[in-house]
């Protein structure tokens, strides 16, 4: 992580030192100004995470240093803490109606310095983060809008009706909106109600500005989903308090329910994997099967620089693919010799059996269709539901691939293992009846890359390549 880049500005070398001795546990990269009009020249020519400024400076006092930098489009956004000696409520004002951030009395900088410049950083960054859409038919309510939020370091786009809005959240998901009422083409109820319909929006929070002071506009609005509404006029640094305590909450609601979420998660994954660690216990031969089919189908997909929790998904889907074989009678599932019609029918519950154990688990619903599908067949001969080519989830296809490979190359009951190249040779003679052929080179392309071959045995017939697929 790149050093904090402070730009610290003070006439007095001793303050400077102080300030620099106090921020030292930031470890930040600290560039020193004697006075306004070099530290504006500084701030200017050089990007800084904040800036700290006295205000009785020469050349340029720090309330219009700030002015300045807070005036200029490439250093709005740049915190500004004020320093002075000079400590009445006049004082103070003139420094946040300049646009500081902070502003600290000279005598408490020891105590109290290091914790603001904290605390500032840690909202600049989460602000900075932030994208947020302003809905309003002004081209001037935009200008000051989008000017005010961007000095407090948001990203802001901007729409000029509610049908215009609603074509940018095809393209773009804002963190906040924010939305007059009376506007052409679609107005602020419908559009509140637009995105309060669609699964995908209704969690971005919602605020309303309007010159309506009516109270049943505020009910109606609140009753669409608004999470607040403000009157016009307002101050534009009340809005930025309002968004900024908003995103806060709702930033925190989404952690905890992440945190919620997980920790669910975990403890399935620990259930689920006792359940396969039993499963597999029955059997020594299909011992360490599953996990073998969860890294197969992983690392193809990998191959197609799919995204890490897509690759996730589809590791603990491989890990699952076999649950269902917890229903299957031991007497059938460890039988050595060939199984009768009535035996086979039984084992191909499993998928379903399968489904019914993950179900009612939110968290592997993404991992259904591997569970369910992967003794599907690409020429509709399969099991359990006789699926044909691209009925069959692809996930489910890249399975069956993995599935059969590993069940190849290992022992079983009622024959040894096979050959690396045996195997590989079944797989291809696969292709487009059984097998997914985009999924087979995709298996193809991963094994060249990842594979430590088992040793060779003779190549089997193709009666018994038959055997083995079918």
């Amino acid at each position: 992580m790149p050093a904090i880049r402070i730009l610290i500005i003070d006439d007095s070398a001793l303050f400077r030192k102080s300030i620099k001795k106090i921020l030292g546990p930031l470890d930040p990269e600290i560039i020193l100004a004697s006075d306004g009009q070099e530290g504006l020249d500084l701030a200017l020519r050089e990007h800084f995470d904040i800036v700290i400024s006295d205000i009785e400076m020469p050349k340029i006092n720090g309330i219009k240093l700030c002015q300045r930098l807070k005036n200029n489009p490439a250093t709005q956004s740049v915190p500004v803490v004020m320093v002075s000696l000079f400590d009445s409520d006049s004082d103070i004002d003139k420094g946040f109606q300049a646009g500081a951030a902070a502003y600290i009395s000279k005598h408490e900088i020891k105590n109290s310095l290091l914790e603001t410049v904290e605390s500032i950083l840690s909202k600049s960054r989460f602000n900075r983060d932030r994208l947020i859409l302003v809905v309003d038919d002004s081209s001037i309510v935009r200008h000051i809008v989008e000017n005010g939020l961007a000095k407090a370091g948001f990203k802001v786009i901007t729409a000029e009706d509610g049908k215009k809005a609603l074509a940018l959240l095809d393209t773009y998901r804002p963190d906040l909106i924010i939305s007059d009422i009376t506007m052409p083409c679609m107005n602020g109820f419908d559009f509140c109600e637009a995105v309060q319909s669609d699964p995908d929006l209704a969690m971005i929070p919602f605020i309303v500005m309007s010159a309506k002071t009516d109270r049943s506009y505020m009910q109606r609005m609140i009753q669409s989903g608004a999470s607040a509404y403000i009157c016009k006029p307002y101050n534009i640094d009340e809005l930025v308090i309002l968004i900024e305590k908003i995103l806060s909450d709702q930033f925190l609601l989404l952690l905890k329910e992440k945190e919620r979420l997980e920790s669910e998660r975990n403890s399935m994954v620990a259930s689920i994997t006792s359940l396969i660690t039993a499963l597999e216990a029955r059997d020594k031969y299909t011992k360490g099967h599953s996990e073998a089919v969860g890294r197969i189908v992983s690392g193809m997909l990998s191959m197609t620089g799919a995204s890490r929790k897509e690759i996730e998904t589809v590791t603990m889907g491989g890990r699952l693919h076999d649950i269902g074989k917890i229903g299957v009678r031991d007497k059938i599932l460890l039988k050595p010799s060939s199984l009768t019609a009535e035996e086979y029918s039984h084992i191909k519950q499993h998928p379903l059996i399968g489904i019914k154990i993950l179900e009612s688990i939110p968290s592997f619903s993404e991992v259904l269709p591997m569970v369910l599908s992967h003794h599907e067949r690409l020429d509709g001969k399969g099991y359990p539901h006789g699926l044909k080519g691209d009925q069959i989830p692809l996930w489910a296809r890249m399975t069956a691939v993995a599935d059969i490979y590993d069940a190849l190359t290992s022992d079983r009951p009622y024959r040894g293992k096979m050959s690396h190249d045996n195997a590989l040779q079944i797989i291809e003679d696969a292709r487009c009846t059984q097998l997914c052929p985009d999924c087979v080179d995709l298996f193809l392309k991963w094994n060249a890359k990842d594979n430590t071959a088992p040793d060779p045995m003779p190549c089997p017939t193709a009666v018994q390549r038959a055997a083995l697929v079918g």
